[in-house]
């Protein structure tokens, strides 16, 4: 029994203080590498290479990175230009004065490194070392404008980048085969200078579905008989970047439809009722919107049932 007792004090402590060399890590990333690497050597012995200890640094350094501070090492790598060096943002407020005068509150103002002789390294986060650009007078060719390429924004956003690379997509970058031809950029509907990166917000007059609208007029209305759906946003049945599903739904067919419109239950209990009358035959010809039913499905001007 008291060999028993003996055990269990000694995993409880063992597991104390496991829970406290973690809660130091998330506290202070910089000293916990050598715990990091001595940990994973005793898991997987003679594994721990050069490349197993990079790997690890690159994960302290994004848990160092969950405050809105700055950090002091870089989580991606710039964009390569090359033969130029870094200038510092200071040059770059020359001549871009309205654009640096709104990053200093963006969201992205907190990717900025710093460099000893440049100093602040936050628009050469993006657009890459500028010592060429500022030398040459404003030479477009010597800077990296992330407008006419996805690559520099999806450096840190690879879940976009996966998303873009389904079935059904924006036209941003290539597409999923690498066959297509990007025709639209991130920055038509986020302003990485702006404190809020959407295109909404707050800061804007603009609402949720400005920015879809903006491409897709038609959709805008006004319409007699709205579907109220679009009070909430466009998003609420389409994905913004990417989709399995044709015309970036959320859901396949009348699966979208059911979350909000759902079915009733009879008195028979053999009819699907929805809306007060029987969808049996309806929905086994397809989708809500392409059996000759609701067409008209973001609004009508004759129809409250959105036929037409």
């Amino acid at each position: 029994m008291r060999d028993a007792e003996a055990g269990s004090g000694g995993q409880r402590a063992a597991c104390k203080k496991r829970r406290a060399a973690r809660r130091r890590m998330l506290r202070n990333p910089d000293s916990s590498l050598q715990y990091l690497i001595t940990a994973a050597s005793r898991r997987f012995p003679g594994a721990v290479t050069s490349v197993a200890a990079t790997v690890l640094l690159l994960a302290v350094s994004v848990l160092s990175a969950g405050s809105c501070a700055k950090t002091t090492r870089r989580i991606a790598a710039p964009p390569a230009i090359a033969g130029a060096t870094f200038a510092g943002s200071e040059s770059c407020a020359d001549c871009h004065d309205e654009q640096s005068e709104s990053f200093a509150a963006a969201t992205h103002s907190i990717l900025g490194g710093s460099d000893a002789e440049a100093g602040d390294l936050a628009c050469e986060s993006c657009h890459g070392a500028g010592s060429l650009h500022v030398e040459s007078g404003g030479e477009s060719d010597l800077i990296i404008n992330p407008r006419k390429s996805p690559r520099v924004c999806f450096a840190c956003h690879l879940d976009k980048r996966a998303e873009f690379s389904l079935p059904y997509s924006h036209p941003v970058g290539s597409g999923p085969l690498g066959l297509g031809r990007s025709r639209i950029s991130c920055s038509d509907c986020h302003q990485p200078h702006s404190p809020a990166s959407l295109a909404w917000g707050a800061e804007s007059l603009r609402t949720r579905n400005d920015a879809c609208l903006d491409c897709h007029p038609a959709q805008r209305g006004p319409f007699v008989f709205e579907h109220e759906a679009l009070r909430d946003g466009c998003t609420v049945c389409h994905e913004a970047h990417g989709s399995v599903n044709d015309k970036l739904l959320t859901e396949r067919n009348s699966a979208l439809c059911l979350k909000c419109h759902s079915q009733q239950q009879s008195l028979s209990g053999d009819r699907l009722v929805i809306g007060g009358r029987g969808h049996n035959s309806e929905l086994s010809r397809g989708t809500c919107f392409s059996a000759g039913c609701h067409e008209a499905v973001h609004g009508s001007q004759v129809n409250s049932s959105l036929l037409y």
